[in-house]
């Protein structure tokens, strides 16, 4: 049996695992738009740092995905955040916030190595670089079509786990005459997202602050987050800090469009106020990232999305979850590769 997998994210990377650990026959064939992996879960390396810049860690918020990470598999490397997490409000004053005993987990070398590792479990080919374009029903197989014009299938089941706007756009222009379509559209149009912009902000000196991160809980500052690298084992050279500042989602919605060196100097001065550490506001070096598709805000109507299942098509990812978090997106796609896996077994 032929699988087609549309994207690489921690979503697509735990699908292919259950597929091919269940199904060890079926052949994967994974088609990722970027160079890398793990999707909004992104890391960047260069002189000796490494730094997250999309999602910055894996709660422990689920045990099928800690067992799976901690045990299943190969664990060298993976590491906690041992520091707590602050908060601050609109005004910028920072509070302890309340205590909680959540582990954050990651990997020295950047949180793309559990898509990384989930991969290296499997036979599936990965072509990166690779932006689907097209879809098609052909009789009752898929075939799709990359923004180069070449052609990819036909492949038994298709799972897609694009963000739910990205999707929508795909089955919109698919050719595929069903009923279902326009039910699957309406349902991923439905889904509403928050768009972040993230600067990454690098000191030659250490930050000496009792906290990992700042939160923004009242969702009234420009700032929704504020992360320090360094508190992450082996990810930057001693003596500086990196800080990962990702404005709130209105903020961003204004202002995606402007000169990133803009956003990022307007990031530092406010990062500098909520800190209170004017030296932050000149960084040394800097990044930027703008996700507009960040997190989902809602779940979508599960019906529409299952109904498509009978005729082969999977969406996956945190926004069918409904909860836009790491594990939520790896525990989606484990149960969604696992289903896949089931219905080969009754083709058979």
């Amino acid at each position: 049996m032929e699988i087609g997998i549309i994207g690489a994210g921690a979503a697509g990377a735990a699908a292919t695992y259950a597929i091919q650990r269940d199904a060890p026959n079926a052949r994967c064939t994974v088609l990722e738009k970027s160079g890398g992996v793990c999707g909004r879960a992104a890391t960047r390396r260069a002189d000796g740092r490494c730094y997250d810049y999309g999602a910055n860690y894996l709660k422990d918020d689920d045990d099928r995905v800690v067992s799976l990470v901690t045990e299943r598999l190969e664990s060298d490397g993976l590491v906690s955040v041992d520091e707590p997490i602050h908060v601050f409000d609109e005004d910028g004053t920072v509070d302890e916030g309340r205590e909680t005993d959540e582990r954050k987990l990651t990997y020295r070398t950047g949180i793309t190595q559990l898509a990384k590792r989930l991969f290296a479990e499997t036979d599936a080919t990965v072509n990166r670089n690779t932006r689907i374009t097209g879809i098609s029903r052909d009789g009752d197989r898929w075939r799709l079509t990359d923004a180069d014009g070449g052609q990819w299938g036909a492949y038994d089941r298709l799972l897609c786990t694009p963000p739910a706007p990205q999707t929508a756009r795909l089955v919109r222009d698919a050719d595929w005459d069903d009923d279902r379509r326009d039910a699957i559209i309406e349902a991923a149009e439905a889904v509403e997202y928050r768009t972040i912009l993230t600067a990454v902000l690098g000191y030659e000196f250490e930050l000496e602050v009792p906290y990992y991160a700042l939160v923004n809980v009242d969702k009234g500052h420009e700032i929704g987050w504020i992360a320090r690298e360094e508190c992450k084992p082996g990810r930057v050279p001693d003596g500086e800090s990196i800080l990962i500042v990702q404005a709130n989602d209105r903020w961003s919605v204004e202002r995606y469009d402007d000169d990133p060196t803009e956003i990022v100097a307007a990031l530092a001065r406010l990062t500098a106020d909520v800190v209170d550490d004017d030296r932050l506001e000149k960084p040394a070096w800097t990044d930027f990232q703008g996700w507009r598709y960040a997190q989902p805000e809602n779940g979508v109507d599960r019906g529409p999305v299952e109904s498509a299942e009978r005729e082969g098509l999977y969406c996956l990812g945190d926004w069918v979850a409904g909860e836009g978090r790491l594990h939520a997106a790896v525990r989606n796609g484990l149960e969604t590769g696992e289903r896949v896996a089931h219905s080969l077994g009754r083709d058979d």
